[in-house]
């Protein structure tokens, strides 16, 4: 009987560690995950809807500069936008045949996100500066568009990455119609407003995705 007494003692306490260490652990990624930035990518999605209330300036200033607070190589900024707020006009500019020019109509802002394709460099040697094609403007972009989804979530609107570059469809009528260089090409577009419903993101986690030491 004592034997089986200590048994079931060394069981239960056994049990108690255990637990409580799997309750550190939980705890660990509870502090994690309740991190605001960790939750604010979390949570971000696709916003296709949106609701009759106006973005205002200063929400829009706030999304623009965490946009341009974004990496870029040899820290070029090749980033500029368009901020549109007229949807009578969007028809012309976008052209019918986009197909998102409905949800374009629908937000209360549309912001072109314009790439500078060139930079201006002194190559070693040369006796004055030279303008040259940008090999990294396409990471830079996709790094400051994130930017500012990321902002849009963070602050409860809503908005959705629509692509203009590489389709010459989308792009040549937002060229001619806003008058951009030829330099400069129309990267996405993304409308930006208060959600309309409750969409939720989706969970894009993936195990399999991940390898350790090689592949």
């Amino acid at each position: 009987m004592k034997r089986i007494l200590i048994s079931i003692m060394a069981l239960t306490i056994a049990a108690i560690t255990i637990s409580s260490c799997g309750s550190n652990v939980s705890n660990a990624s509870d502090t994690s995950l309740n991190n605001p930035s960790i939750q604010n990518i979390m949570a971000r999605k696709s916003v296709r809807a949106y609701t009759d209330q106006k973005v205002t300036k200063e929400q829009m200033d706030v999304m623009l500069k965490a946009a341009m607070a974004a990496p870029s190589g040899v820290d070029v900024r090749p980033w500029s936008f368009i901020v549109l707020e007229d949807s009578s006009k969007y028809e012309e500019i976008f052209s019918k045949a986009n197909f998102n020019l409905g949800r374009f109509m629908d937000a209360s802002a549309v912001v072109v996100i314009c790439a500078d394709t060139t930079v201006t460099r002194q190559p070693q040697g040369a006796p004055a500066p030279v303008v040259m094609p940008n090999g990294t403007w396409r990471d830079d972009m996709g790094a400051c568009t994130e930017n500012f989804l990321l902002a849009a979530e963070s602050l409860g609107l809503g908005a959705v990455w629509t692509a203009a570059y590489p389709y010459h469809d989308r792009m040549d009528p937002i060229r001619a119609s806003l008058g951009l260089p030829s330099n400069v090409v129309p990267y996405c577009v993304v409308p930006v407003g208060y959600p309309e419903g409750d969409p939720q993101p989706k969970d894009k986690f993936d195990a399999s995705r991940i390898h350790y030491g090689r592949w």
